[in-house]
């Protein structure tokens, strides 16, 4: 796992949905759908876009917000991308 992607649903009555996922690889489908796409290898924003608005922010800032509202899925990508930084050494 390398990405975390995050996509932003309005539902009719105005209510936001938010999916999570994590995925090894960006697809074309990932850049044009997702909200928000986080490179754990790089450390780097590759998209952040809100309401239509692209918002720049560092990968330390949605890291950590993101770390407060997913604590254990985070931590989880988090020792993956680790383990497989350590295995290519």
């Amino acid at each position: 796992m390398r990405y975390l992607l995050i996509t932003y649903l309005r539902q009719p009555g105005g209510q936001i949905d938010e999916q999570v996922g994590f995925s090894k690889s960006l697809k074309t489908r990932d850049l044009q759908t997702c909200n928000v796409i986080i490179d754990y290898k790089e450390r780097k924003v590759t998209k952040c876009v809100i309401e239509s608005k692209v918002v720049p922010t560092s990968f330390e800032s949605l890291h950590d917000y993101y770390k407060d509202v997913y604590p254990t899925l985070i931590e989880q990508l988090e020792k993956v991308q680790s383990t497989e930084s350590e295995n290519k050494e």
